[in-house]
């Protein structure tokens, strides 16, 4: 049977337009195309492919998964990929947030995320083969020589072909200043680059004719560590400078891992031996273009995590409807039943409450972030483009890991709803439950998303992006300070608004005193950020819920899960208050050897 997957339009219109301004802020920095006849018609058409095309595939892809060919390194995509990704090309979805110039449609971030949420929920493993397209264009839109960006951007933007980051190696993964691929100087002005990059999302497939690596390596002359570090491009087929493509370039898949979930995505060893390739952008500055890839594929890996929470939910309300179980506590409420269906039970809506107040809350701050890209990109003013990144960039590594941490629990949460049925595979729940489990980890783990945002967006950067978001904070709770219908939300807002700038104080005062005070407190403060972060936007949604055209069911669904979340889950900071203020000590006075064998 599988599970269903229905787009959740109405609640992406209503972030987009009630509480975002969508219509505002595309007018505004120049998407003057993006209307909203034109927005509504992308969610639309984005619904309609989603639903009837990719959400078919999801479980097929995850039994059959890709399939590696030994002998020549080809790798075959589930049945139906290939053809569902011609569709997405002939739709014109590949270069829907790419510049015009380049071939793409010109429309905004903000516009483009809700197909990619779509996406996601409907077929994740599929969503991966597309996905790093868009951090290569990234990449050489920002970084890229003017022939790079026409012999390479415009056949990604158009679907012709699709690109990859080859970062990791066996040896190192976080860690990549131990790299050890090596670019070696050719007299033509390109380099040969060798050695073997794993865990390559989309690395090898049958999508297209060409594959665009965009590989981390080092020059003969490179510094040692992270500052030698450059990036190169480096195609499956040859490429020559005026953009004709030509042999099989010395690349090739090696094998494909054996992965928990995400069976239909390609993750492969791919191996470089003397690949000819190009250097984009300057010599061992590579991390800087890496980094821009990076930020944009963590808000994308965020968005994963969001949209197949939102299927694992719909699913698992769904189930608790129509399943009859005993009688409710209080009397039966169903009584012309033989049983009362489990959504009347307590702890069956503790568990989908929790579930749709962590994805329409998370829902907001994704899309809030991506319309910052938009503001940082394109606004006129140059205060406010530098104000929008600073506070994208504090917000990425909440955004990556609190929604793919929350995907985790959602799914679980929606398997538990099933009960055992959860756990077979014919409601498709634990495949859902398997396949978020990868997005805490790729694009760089919840840790390392802690100490991103601990280390240097708060230390490093001396909490600007939170001094933001801590404005934005303040002006709504003063905006609405005597608003009685919004108090219940208001106060207890601006009292953890207080608490978290207090506790960002105390971590660095102490790790003044101790560096590894900044590692003890980071996982937890990164949690407390994002419960604060979603009590402001669920407060946010309530107020613009109000103020809208929406039905008084509409409105009131609103306020009873912002009211759960508030009660029910904003608690849970003080746990990670308390972690945060035991210190360093309980973490490291343990010996290596005391852990066991």
């Amino acid at each position: 049977m599988g599970s269903s997957y229905r787009a959740p339009l109405d609640d992406m219109r209503f972030v987009l337009y009630d509480v975002l301004g969508a219509e505002a802020l595309f007018v505004k920095h120049g998407f003057n195309d993006a209307t909203r006849d034109v927005v509504d018609a992308i969610l639309q058409e984005g619904a309609r492919f989603t639903e009837t095309v990719l959400a078919p595939l999801n479980e097929i892809g995850d039994r059959v998964g890709c399939v590696y060919d030994k002998t020549t390194g080809d790798v075959r995509t589930p049945p139906g990929f290939r053809e569902a990704y011609d569709k997405f090309v002939d739709g014109g979805w590949s270069g829907l947030v790419s510049p015009v110039e380049f071939g793409g449609q010109g429309m905004p971030h903000l516009a483009g995320l809700p197909l990619k949420e779509m996406i996601d929920a409907a077929n994740l493993a599929w969503g991966n083969f597309p996905l790093l397209s868009h951090g290569a264009t990234e990449a050489l839109l920002h970084h890229g020589e003017a022939w790079q960006q026409e012999a390479f951007l415009k056949p990604i933007v158009d679907g012709r072909w699709t690109g990859t980051m080859c970062l990791t190696e066996s040896h190192c993964g976080t860690d990549l200043g131990l790299l050890k691929t090596r670019a070696q100087p050719r007299e033509d002005g390109s380099y040969e680059i060798t050695g073997t990059k794993i865990f390559i999302t989309a690395g090898e497939h049958d999508f297209t004719e060409n594959i665009v690596h965009l590989v981390l390596a080092r020059l003969p002359d490179a510094p040692a560590g992270s500052k030698g570090i450059s990036l190169f491009i480096v195609p499956k087929m040859r490429v020559d400078r005026d953009g004709a493509m030509g042999e099989r370039n010395a690349v090739r898949c090696g094998a494909l891992e054996h992965k928990m979930g995400i069976h239909g995505s390609a993750t492969c060893v791919i191996n470089f031996d003397g690949a000819q390739g190009y250097l984009i952008g300057a010599p061992n500055k590579g991390l800087l273009a890496m980094f821009t890839m990076m930020n944009t594929a963590r808000l994308a890996v965020g968005l994963q995590g969001l949209g197949i929470s939102d299927r694992a939910y719909q699913n698992a309300v769904r189930y608790a409807r129509e399943r009859l179980q005993m009688r409710s506590l209080s009397g039966a409420k169903y009584p012309e039943k033989p049983a009362d269906p489990i959504i009347v039970h307590p702890d069956v809506r503790r568990m989908l409450l929790t579930c749709k107040a962590l994805i329409e809350g998370g829902r907001v701050l994704g899309y809030h972030a991506a319309s910052l890209v938009d503001i940082a990109h394109h606004a006129k003013d140059e205060d406010e483009r530098k104000h929008a990144d600073v506070l994208l960039g504090f917000l990425t590594p909440i955004v990556k890991a609190c929604l793919t941490e929350w995907g985790v629990e959602c799914t679980y949460h929606a398997l538990q709803c099933f009960g055992g049925h959860g756990y077979i595979a014919e409601h498709g729940m634990e495949q859902l439950a398997r396949d978020a489990r990868i997005t805490t980890l790729y694009e760089g783990t919840t840790g390392i998303q802690a100490l991103d945002l601990m280390g240097r967006k708060v230390m490093q950067q001396q909490a600007a992006g939170l001094q933001v978001f801590l404005g934005m904070i303040e002006a709504f709770c003063n905006d609405h300070a005597n608003d009685a219908a919004l108090a219940e939300f208001v106060e207890p807002l601006r009292a953890k608004s207080s608490e978290w700038q207090a506790l960002t104080m105390q971590i660095g005062q102490r790790a003044v005193g101790d560096a590894d005070e900044v590692g003890a407190a980071a996982y937890d403060y990164l949690f407390y950020s994002g419960y604060v972060a979603l009590a402001y936007w669920w407060a946010r949604s309530v107020a613009a819920a109000e103020a809208s055209s929406h039905s008084a069911d509409f409105k009131a669904a609103k306020r009873e899960t912002a009211r759960f979340f508030f009660t029910r889950l904003l608690p849970r900071t003080s746990a990670h208050a308390q972690a945060i203020a035991s210190g360093v000590g309980p973490l490291m006075a343990m010996s290596a050897e005391r852990f066991g064998d």
